[in-house]
């Protein structure tokens, strides 16, 4: 990772943040192994909301320590509320969180070094893009104790294939990191299985993203979300007014001209 210019925490979720504005949010509750208890996911979700007033963000990575990357929510916890009010409450505050993900205006990838599982498999599926280790696994495992990955499916089936996403789903068994990539659950497995090959698979995509202009990035991955859920026709009306309203943007005007001319654009990347 590149030096950092600041660096936070709480108790549950450490925040970087380097000179490009390239944040690191990190999972911060080992001996949990990371689980997506109402706390953790109050911790992410406040960290989420700074990154999306930062105007000087470029990108977000979500990384994790100890073991694992995040096994999804606490069982035992669940199991010691059994009360359909409080399920709501945890699977309402989840989505919300989940949804921020998908609504900042900056990429997010997921680096993902152990287990991801159930809702943890969930997060790595929200994220944008996705880097793992060679060890990583990844699952929807609730069917093994009597519970559809509901909330998980919704990215899952979103990322890859539907016979893929079904086939986590339906038997919750593991998926290696290569079979990962081949379902297109990540973009890219680490050369090996320390820290630093892990770190420079994600600093590829890191310097790309922050190397392109800020604001074409932005309208392009709401774009994308707003258009999954619109017909073919309304989609195509969506992405016209898009392109049409980037266009109109200096770092835009920039690179077609530098296309024109033959050169390297001179654009801004804020």
């Amino acid at each position: 990772m590149k030096p950092t210019l600041e660096t936070a925490s709480t108790d549950l979720v450490i925040r970087q943040r380097d000179a490009r504005g390239v944040i690191t949010l990190t999972l911060n509750q080992p001996e949990n192994y990371n689980a997506l208890s109402t706390h953790m996911i109050a911790a992410l979700q406040q960290a989420l909301d700074a990154v999306a007033k930062d105007d000087g963000a470029r990108a977000v990575v979500l990384a994790a320590q100890g073991k694992a990357f995040c096994p999804g929510h606490n069982l035992k916890d669940m199991a010691a509320h059994a009360d359909e009010a409080y399920y709501q409450q945890l699977f309402k505050q989840c989505s919300k969180m989940m949804l921020s993900i998908a609504k900042l205006p900056v990429p997010v990838i997921a680096r993902v070094h152990g287990i991801a599982t159930a809702a943890g498999c969930q997060l790595a599926a929200q994220c944008d893009l996705a880097v793992c280790s060679p060890l990583a696994r990844f699952a929807t495992s609730g069917i093994h104790y009597g519970l559809f990955c509901s909330t998980p499916s919704v990215p899952l089936t979103r990322t890859i294939l539907h016979k893929h996403a079904m086939q986590m789903l339906i038997t919750g068994e593991f998926v290696d990191a290569s079979t990962a990539l081949q379902f297109g659950l990540v973009n890219a497995v680490a050369t090996d299985e320390s820290e630093s090959a892990l770190d420079a698979e994600v600093e590829k995509l890191v310097s790309q993203i922050v190397n392109k202009p800020r604001l074409a990035l932005q309208m392009g991955k709401e774009l994308v979300l707003r258009q999954q859920g619109l017909n073919l026709e309304a989609a195509y009306a969506l992405a016209g007014q898009t392109m049409a309203a980037n266009m109109m943007d200096a770092s835009a005007k920039e690179g077609v001209q530098a296309f024109v001319e033959k050169r390297i654009p001179g654009w801004k990347t804020v």
